[in-house]
């Protein structure tokens, strides 16, 4: 049994093998529409969510099994440990997948579950959005070794899960960044990265990007934060530091004409990125969103098919 907390322990041989079977499946759908007849996906959300929710369970549909929806207030998780309620959940469903605030709530319910749980999205980890990525890079490129991959803005949990995608697949990542959020800091993993050859940190935006085939960009403000009143004032003390490092119609000009811009949205237009960026022509990140559900669906067949 796998679980998925997070890429890292992962090889390339295992990454790049979900990004070519879910490029498979978006080819022929319809050879995997009975994939996991009968097989019942329980995702369990703490945290908002668009993309993740409607992938997930959109995917569990075209595999021909179910997904059920879980708002975490709704349920006696609190009341009771963490442990205890996966190790109920995991006795009625053949996967969990649990979007927690925190990365140890997810570690706790794999640590007892007796079927595979994937992390949704935590502080330090995105792991599906970055297989999403990959996906989305190699569709368009037509490769990941070799491809030239920027990260602009603030190191957080979506530039750990990604740069370790392309690191252990042969692309080469930059990191762009005035700083990381303490949140989402991974020593052990920076380690790991810092010996495949395929990781740097340039905070020089004129040296990192030129030349770059992919921009990508995240918000500089967690989610739950966005519009909290008491994250305020640290919200304007990022905006004014990374907004150097917007993901704009310049920035892509200074790449050059082989560059493209990534985005895993929700995209703040004016902050992280601008209107070009987003929705211009040289844009994939409509293409990453559509592409979480067939990364995801890839996964699920690998993990419980």
């Amino acid at each position: 049994m796998q679980h998925v907390l997070a890429l890292k322990g992962y090889d390339g041989k295992w990454i790049e093998s979900i990004v070519d079977l879910a490029m498979e499946m978006k080819k022929d759908p319809g050879r995997y529409s009975a994939a996991l007849r009968g097989k019942t996906l329980a995702m369990i959300f703490q945290k908002t969510s668009t993309r993740t929710r409607l992938s997930f369970e959109t995917g569990m549909t075209k595999l021909g099994g179910h997904g059920i929806f879980v708002d975490w207030r709704t349920t006696q998780i609190g009341l009771g440990t963490v442990g205890d309620e996966a190790k109920v959940i995991s006795r009625y469903a053949d996967a969990i997948m649990v979007r927690p605030m925190k990365h140890e709530t997810v570690a706790a319910m794999a640590s007892t579950s007796r079927v595979p749980v994937i992390n949704g999205l935590c502080e330090k980890y995105h792991p599906c959005q970055a297989l999403a990525d990959v996906l989305t890079i190699k569709e368009k490129k037509g490769k990941l070794k070799g491809v030239n991959v920027v990260y602009l803005g603030i190191g957080n949990n979506v530039s750990n899960s990604l740069s370790y995608a392309c690191a252990m697949t042969g692309a080469d990542f930059t990191l762009c960044a005035p700083e990381k959020d303490p949140d989402s800091l991974d020593s052990e993993e920076l380690d790991m990265l810092n010996k495949t050859g395929h990781y740097k940190e340039e905070p020089d935006i004129e040296k990192a990007v030129k030349g770059a085939d992919i921009l990508y960009t995240d918000t500089w403000v967690n989610m739950e934060f966005f519009n909290d009143p008491k994250f305020a004032a640290e919200k304007a003390r990022r905006e004014k530091i990374f907004m150097p490092y917007q993901l704009n119609k310049a920035m892509l000009e200074k790449a050059g004409p082989q560059a493209n811009s990534m985005h895993d949205m929700p995209a703040h237009i004016g902050y992280e990125i601008d209107e070009y960026g987003l929705r211009g022509e040289r844009s994939l990140a409509f293409d990453q969103a559509e592409n979480r559900m067939w990364a995801q669906m890839a996964l699920l067949v690998k993990l419980i098919g």
